[in-house]
């Protein structure tokens, strides 16, 4: 049972943790790529002072030059250049007058990057060549690689740091579930364990009892004993089921499940007459199949039992079997469109005023999938539910 209940923990707990994960990964994404905005705007104005310090060092001896050029416009006097460091000139109106630029600046800035180039813009004290403008552009895409070398280099660890971190954090927080569970799951296992005892005794003796010698009222006692023992005595095999089908090996035999089928009927005929429910077959004789008897009893059991509990009362069942076919059709509460595809989850109940714990039709579909039988429910609100099983 440990083991069964370690495999579906490890589900539950992979399902929590890449859901856990994933939101986690998520807002750390968020949190580094702040973090990466921060640094690359420190790392972007520790870079444009530096720049500025440099080009304001630069615009002195350009504004040198320009003077001169005012003063002694010839063709001995040529406008200064610089293979580094571009320039261009704009008057009071903000119009061009001379441009070497790659980009049109924005005069009302002071340094500023366009790309992988930097602008820096110098207003002019005194009109040189009718100037009130100067803008310098240099080009340094070197200051942004450093920053992408860094971010990669420090970026990445920290994020599979936080991963990690994580993925601790997570498995430490579902370690009380799942001993919660393992607990609960030891407890039902120790429960059940307890009940078979005493349902087998009730069931054994009340077969002793001659209902010949009873009266009336007390033969309905002691079919209410037996409908309560049934119920429990099924509920418990549903439980063991699932428990134990990993362990225990299939012993397939050919099987005249037609014999078998009677066999439910019969057995599940005590419970239908509680509910005045007339119990209508058409059973071929001597269909063979070959299975392991635990098994199809188990199969049978269930599909009949669910149109016995959500039937309606005075209601019938109609079962069916045929060589390759088995039917089972109640006139029950039926279940809604949308649900079907959902029936054989297990613990699914669609009506929470019926017992039971949603596993009966998931056993079912366990073992139709074992010997690949193809089952399937055709269904109508307040009408009708139909199983069939081909194989």
């Amino acid at each position: 049972m440990l083991k069964n209940l370690d495999t579906k923990l490890l589900q539950s707990e992979k399902k929590s943790l890449v859901a856990f994960l994933s939101l986690y990964i998520f807002f750390s994404t968020l949190v580094l790529c702040f973090m990466i905005f921060l640094y690359y705007n420190f790392q972007k104005d520790l870079m444009l002072q530096q720049k500025r310090e440099y080009l304001q060092h630069y615009s002195k001896g350009f504004i040198l030059k320009l003077q001169k050029l005012h003063r002694n416009f010839s063709k001995t006097h040529i406008y200064p250049t610089n293979k580094k460091i571009r320039t261009a000139i704009y008057d009071s109106d903000r119009v061009k007058i001379f441009s070497l630029l790659h980009h049109k600046p924005d005069l009302d800035k002071i340094i500023y990057t366009v790309g992988n180039d930097i602008q820096y813009v110098k207003e002019l004290d005194y009109y040189y060549l009718g100037a009130k403008y100067v803008v310098f552009e240099i080009s340094d895409p070197s200051w942004f690689h450093r920053f992408y070398q860094k971010t990669i280099l420090f970026g990445i660890p920290i994020f599979i740091i936080m991963i990690i971190f994580g993925y601790f954090l997570m498995r430490l927080f579902l370690r009380p579930m799942r001993e919660a569970l393992l607990l609960l799951d030891k407890f039902i296992k120790d429960t059940t364990h307890e009940l078979n005892t005493p349902v087998f005794a009730i069931l054994a003796n009340i077969e002793t009892i001659d209902m010949n010698l009873l009266d009336k009222k007390t033969i309905k006692k002691i079919n209410r004993i037996n409908i309560a023992a049934k119920t429990i005595s099924n509920i418990y095999q549903d439980l063991t089921f699932l428990v134990l089908n990993h362990k225990i090996q299939s012993i397939d035999k050919n099987l005249n499940i037609s014999e078998i089928l009677k066999d439910r009927i019969e057995y599940f005929g005590i419970i239908a007459k509680s509910k005045k429910i007339d119990i209508i077959s058409h059973i071929q004789d001597d269909v063979i199949l070959l299975i392991d008897k635990n098994k199809i009893t188990k199969f049978i059991d269930n599909i009949i039992s669910n149109a016995i509990k959500y039937n309606q009362i005075q209601g019938t069942i109609k079962i069916t079997l045929d060589n390759g076919l088995f039917i089972v059709e109640d006139s029950g509460i039926g279940i809604e469109k949308d649900k079907l595809n959902k029936i054989f989850d297990r613990y699914q109940r669609f009506n929470k005023s019926q017992g039971g714990f949603g596993i009966g039709l998931n056993i079912a579909w366990i073992i139709a999938q074992e010997y690949k039988m193809k089952i399937t429910v055709k269904s109508k609100l307040n009408e009708y539910t139909k199983v069939v099983v081909k194989w």
